[in-house]
């Protein structure tokens, strides 16, 4: 059971991100008809949202995109800063939408960016305990482990609302703003909710890993 819950767990890691990089592709390969780069696309959005004192600024990696809520910035892959593509419309565009949510004070984003610090403990903690518990066979430890597991999994429950509300001001600002067409609009939909539901797999997952911690726990019963 213990290896059937591990291999369903990658299995749903795998697919959710195929799924994204698929449509990540298709929708990197599509130029927009307004050719806004992500960051002018981002820099017209804070603009118009009264976010002027936001900065969009470039940063390193592939998909690394992210709002940084304490130096008020929207920070943007190259790939994504450059480009006119609808796949780097619908990212900065979605970036901003936490921004937005910044500024109006969203329960779900200040209660989340509250307890990162207690989850980056409970992260490294519970692998500890985990890898002790396995190493020594002391299933007590794991149990440990699974309470850190379980501190780790309100984190993405919470994070769930946080990411889909940024999609859909995201689509609400790229609409209202004529950023993008109607026939535009549908694939920046596809490619958000594809983003989306790789947080909607990493809580499946992590469930599942849960479980399978709770069934090794108990062979010492």
């Amino acid at each position: 059971m213990e290896i059937l819950l591990f291999v369903f767990a990658l299995l749903l890691t795998t697919g959710a991100q195929g799924y994204i990089n698929h449509w990540y592709r298709k929708t990197k390969n599509i130029l927009s008809n307004s050719h806004m780069s992500g960051e002018k696309v981002a820099r017209k959005i804070l603009d118009s949202n009264g976010l002027k004192r936001v900065k969009v600024v470039e940063t390193s990696g592939v998909l690394s995109d992210h709002y940084d809520p304490k130096g008020k910035i929207v920070r943007l892959s190259s790939d994504i800063y450059h480009n006119t593509s609808l796949a780097s419309v619908s990212v900065a565009a979605h970036e901003c939408g936490h921004a937005i949510q910044d500024k109006d004070n969203y329960f779900f984003l200040r209660f989340r960016s509250s307890i990162v610090p207690i989850v980056n403990i409970a992260s490294v903690l519970g692998y500890v305990a985990i890898m002790i518990g396995f190493i020594m066979g002391a299933f007590g430890f794991i149990r440990i482990g699974i309470v850190m597991e379980c501190v780790i999994l309100a984190f993405q429950l919470i994070t769930l609302p946080v990411e889909f509300n940024a999609s859909h001001r995201a689509l609400v600002q790229l609409k209202k703003l004529g950023i993008v067409g109607e026939d535009e609009h549908k694939y920046c939909f596809k490619m958000l909710r594809a983003a989306a539901l790789t947080y909607v797999a990493a809580v499946a997952t992590s469930i599942l890993e849960i479980l399978r911690l709770v069934l090794l726990s108990r062979r010492d019963d």
